[in-house]
């Protein structure tokens, strides 16, 4: 499951940027972490997507079609604060962003920040930060989730079908070791 938390903050709220231009957003985590993940809500495609996993190390592992040329993590000032550099805006770029870390086989998600790329900026505000607004913490059932439509990430649904493999795999001794003792058990009281 996905869950919003407040161990993760991101600036701004909501970004408007101008296309053929370059942006940052900016994860705060509470406390260090190996790494943080990045996903883009797209509201028109109607799908959450992988971007990409930063490491502590500073090792980047791209999603599928994921391009090194636009998108980049940059640690900031401490081993907390990440920033995502996104380049050559375009319209498809409009979505809301999700800085991530993955926490006791949940994914705990940011407070997301709303980028909007438009051809020309707005004359009175260069970039629009609104405060943070006081949610609660509210973790996202699949019944609740955006994710319904699309296929889930292979970050999550491969974790789980090797665990569900192994599960099964280690039933396979336990059966044989069942199955002979029931064989004994019915070998014994026949010869009685």
């Amino acid at each position: 499951g996905f869950c919003t938390n407040v161990l993760l903050t991101q600036t701004p709220e909501h970004i408007v940027a101008q296309a053929d231009n370059e942006t940052e957003l900016l994860c705060e985590l509470r406390r260090e972490h190996a790494g943080v993940y990045w996903y883009r809500w797209s509201q028109e495609k109607q799908n959450f997507q992988f971007l990409m996993f930063f490491s502590l190390l500073g090792k980047a592992t791209y999603g599928t079609n994921i391009s090194q040329e636009k998108f980049s993590v940059h640690g900031a000032s401490s081993p907390t604060s990440y920033s995502l550099r996104i380049s050559h805006l375009h319209a498809s770029d409009n979505g809301i962003y999700y800085c991530s870390i993955s926490q006791s086989s949940q994914l705990l998600l940011g407070t997301g920040t709303r980028l909007s790329v438009v051809d020309v900026l707005p004359l009175l505000p260069k970039t629009t930060q609104t405060p943070l607004s006081k949610k609660p913490l509210r973790c996202v059932t699949k019944s609740k989730s955006p994710i319904r439509k699309g296929a889930c990430s292979p970050l999550v649904w491969v974790p789980l079908a090797a665990t569900v493999l192994v599960l099964l795999l280690s039933l396979v001794p336990v059966a044989h070791r069942f199955h002979r003792m029931k064989r004994r058990l019915w070998l014994r009281i026949h010869r009685q």
